[in-house]
């Protein structure tokens, strides 16, 4: 059953930005607007509608700047950000869609232009990392624009961008009086889009590159740097803690385990042998081609594999990709975690099942917060109650960094 648009994927996608409403990234009744304006079409009428939300936003938010109204310009520039970001999720895949392109540029200019009249700082920054820099923001938190303070990295996962985080996670920091660094990594919005960096497993050669940058800025207070990561974000935060360790806290939410595990038992239901799935260049073909025809039959999964996942990860086949997921491993490398560890586990994330294998992992300085049905937060990443996953994270965040 889905909530306001027609076809399931489209209301996955379509209904992320209800999580930004508390945090100003869009209002409930322009969702359900582009949703009617879909209706039972495409990914193309479903791009269409919400390119066409956030081109009446972008105009307005021009118009109440013209007019000298900022705090109405700076709100209309943030929600026009959100529905571009909105748009192009149906069309990931390689080569990449000219469409996704447009629709991340204006999503960027449209929250360059809104942070630009807030009251707090925002430095738009690169961070030098190998070959290339990371774009990212540094946020300073709310009154306290000279004061050093202590800093939240937050990291994405599979789907999201660095715009998406804002109003997921930095706004409720910020209003708690946190400083904010968000960025996006190899795999991830500018660096997957425009660059075709593919996304790595070591998570931990990315992060340390993000805190040599942090540590140099005035405002940053060193010995209190935490990492937090959502959605794959939840075994690329704690890997990127195994191997990074200035940090103070990491959270991941959810907490995940080895990423390779669900398709290695997706091959062996399929009858591969438990040394193939091992090392799946055992794997025989025809099992290869069922698991395939399998893939191919679900439109969700479709998407998650063929589309999302062999981009994300640059290869072309599934063979490869099952290769490359068993490269994810937390495993190896959970019990060089040195700071304090928050992993969250909402009752209908399948991502989140390995929340207390990695609690058990890290020991007694690792803490796990469930999150129900009950409550309105038992699905991926709490986003139908983001404002309790944000209270309970920050209040763990107040409590560990107090305790030193």
């Amino acid at each position: 059953m889905t909530l306001l648009f027609q076809n399931d994927q489209h209301d996955e996608f379509g209904t992320w930005a209800l999580a930004y409403i508390p945090y100003g990234g869009a209002d409930f009744g322009e969702i359900q607007a582009v949703a009617e304006a879909v209706g039972g079409g495409d990914d193309s009428a479903f791009y269409a509608a919400w390119v066409a939300l956030g081109d009446r936003l972008a105009a307005d938010a021009d118009s109440a700047s013209t007019s000298g109204h900022g705090d109405s310009a700076r709100e209309l520039f943030l929600k026009a950000s959100v529905a571009y970001a909105a748009a192009y999720h149906p069309l990931y895949g390689s080569p990449v869609d000219a469409r996704l392109v447009a629709a991340f540029d204006k999503q960027v200019a449209m929250f360059d232009a809104g942070l630009a009249l807030g009251d707090a700082p925002v430095q738009p920054v690169r961070i030098p990392f190998e070959d290339t820099t990371l774009p990212g923001y540094l946020v300073a938190a709310d009154g306290h624009a000279d004061t050093k303070r202590p800093l939240i990295i937050l990291t994405n996962g599979y789907d999201a961008t660095i715009t998406d985080m804002y109003f997921a996670s930095a706004v409720a920091a910020l209003r708690r009086g946190y400083h904010v660094l968000l960025f996006d990594g190899p795999g991830q919005g500018e660096l997957l889009y425009k660059q075709g960096i593919p996304m790595r497993p070591d998570w931990e050669t990315v992060i340390s590159a993000v805190v040599d940058f942090a540590v140099t800025s005035p405002i940053v207070d060193a010995d209190s740097i935490v990492l937090s990561g959502w959605s794959l974000g939840g075994y690329l935060a704690p890997r990127g803690a195994s191997g990074e360790h200035r940090l103070a806290a990491v959270v991941a939410d959810p907490g995940a385990w080895d990423v390779g595990d669900a398709m290695s038992a997706f091959a062996e239901a399929m009858g591969a042998p438990s040394d193939a799935v091992a090392d799946p260049s055992k794997i025989d073909q025809s099992i290869i081609d069922g698991m395939k025809s399998m893939i191919e039959s679900n439109a969700s999964m479709r998407w998650r594999i063929e589309n999302r996942g062999f981009w994300v990860n640059g290869v072309d086949d599934l063979r490869s990709f099952i290769e490359t997921s068993l490269q994810y491993r937390i495993s190896d490398v959970a019990s060089s975690i040195s700071c304090p560890l928050l992993a969250t586990s909402a009752e209908n994330d399948i991502l989140g099942k390995g929340a207390e294998t990695l609690v058990a992992a890290v020991g007694e300085k690792a803490t796990l917060i469930r999150f129900t049905a009950a409550e309105g937060a038992g699905e991926h990443c709490e986003m139908t109650n983001r404002t309790l996953l944000n209270r309970r994270v920050l209040d763990w965040i107040d409590d560990t960094l107090a305790a030193r």
